[in-house]
């Protein structure tokens, strides 16, 4: 009988789901994958369940076993003494052949099927001549694969600011754009270096609320409208997203404060005419936003993936923060003929 279960694995914290003959397993289990890109190690973060009638598993990877001693004695050599050895020579490599690039990290997957080095540049760069050295050396596949500053983060860091790990690092499936609009609704200090997560980008975590304070500030009429109450009048000069309420300037002087449910209507400053405030039934969601929220385009390309996690070969969203990261676009390093004619997106090349 065939369980379905889901696991972390990869240097970029991949998540997909595979498919377990045994349900002997439990959460965090060290396990072995077998992934579209070779055998390796995971984390279980589910324990394991029936796979439903009519499930399509043709994407889901292979729980081949539970970790043995061996299997961590040889995780244990790779990171301590191959994969040390590997990111020396290839930093020796890419001086001798002079490329503008460095050199982030190397993941040798336990199988050995391939190797991938993990590098940052400012633009494309041609190491064509760098694979092939390095495919002769280790005599097997070799990716390199070109990534941005909050991919490195996701790499290399480990806690944020706020004593947690890193989100990216933790749960979050792939890295959405985060825009200086989300940090000013939430009215949050706009000092970058407070507001920068380890990538120096702005931190993920603004994104998290952003739907909410979007469909709260949408229940409130805009900076300039003229509300009317029972028995006041005047025009808005602030709102309270959080406390649902706005100040008002009767006329007379005198500025006060009053909550969404006093205002019996609002008259746009557009000249547009009154609008009656519409009362919500209990079960009528406010605001009518989108609930995805809105995609800035300034702060990213939006063109995430979108596998979930029972893609056993999902990839991590490359896009970063306003393409904030200096990925530029994907070719193949070993193969002349299947360049990417777009300077603008990750670069990739494998042999």
């Amino acid at each position: 009988m065939a369980f379905i279960v889901s696991a972390r694995y990869g240097s970029m914290h991949y998540i997909g789901d595979f498919i377990s003959e045994t349900d002997e397993l439990r959460l965090r289990d060290k396990v072995l994958l077998r992934t579209d890109r070779g055998t390796e190690t995971g984390e279980t973060l589910s324990i394991p369940g029936y796979v439903p009638r009519g499930t399509d598993t043709s994407e889901c990877g292979q729980l081949i076993r539970k970790m043995t001693r061996e299997d961590l004695q040889t995780v244990k050599q790779i990171e301590e003494e191959l994969v040390p050895a590997e990111i020396k020579a290839c930093q020796q490599l890419i001086r001798d052949h002079r490329i503008a690039m460095k050199l982030a990290t190397v993941e040798h997957l336990f199988g050995g099927e391939k190797i991938i080095f993990y590098f940052l540049a400012e633009g494309r760069v041609d190491f064509r001549g760098l694979v092939k050295d390095l495919a002769a050396e280790y005599r097997t596949r070799i990716e390199m694969r070109q990534i941005g500053v909050r991919d490195e983060a996701r790499l290399l860091a480990d806690y944020e600011h706020c004593g947690q790990p890193l989100c990216c690092k933790s749960f979050m499936r792939e890295l959405q754009p985060v825009s200086m609009r989300m940090a000013k609704l939430q009215k949050t200090t706009l000092d970058p270096a407070k507001i920068s997560g380890r990538c120096g980008r702005l931190m993920c975590c603004l994104r998290f609320e952003d739907e909410v304070y979007l469909e709260l500030k949408n229940n409130l009429p805009n900076k300039g409208d003229t509300v009317v109450t029972a028995d006041k009048s005047g025009k808005v000069l602030s709102k309270d997203i959080l406390g649902q309420s706005v100040t008002i300037d009767c006329g007379d002087g005198v500025d006060i404060t009053v909550g969404i449910d006093e205002i019996k209507e609002v008259v746009s400053q557009q000249g547009k005419g009154k609008k009656k405030k519409k009362k919500r039934s209990d079960g009528e969601q406010s605001g009518g936003e989108n609930r995805n929220g809105p995609r800035d385009n300034s702060s990213g390309s939006g063109n995430h993936n979108e596998r979930g996690p029972g893609n056993a070969g999902a990839k991590p969203a490359d896009a970063e923060d306003a393409r904030q990261d200096d990925a530029p676009g994907i070719g193949d390093g070993g193969s002349p003929g299947r360049t990417n004619e777009n300077p603008q997106g990750p670069q990739e090349g494998k042999t």
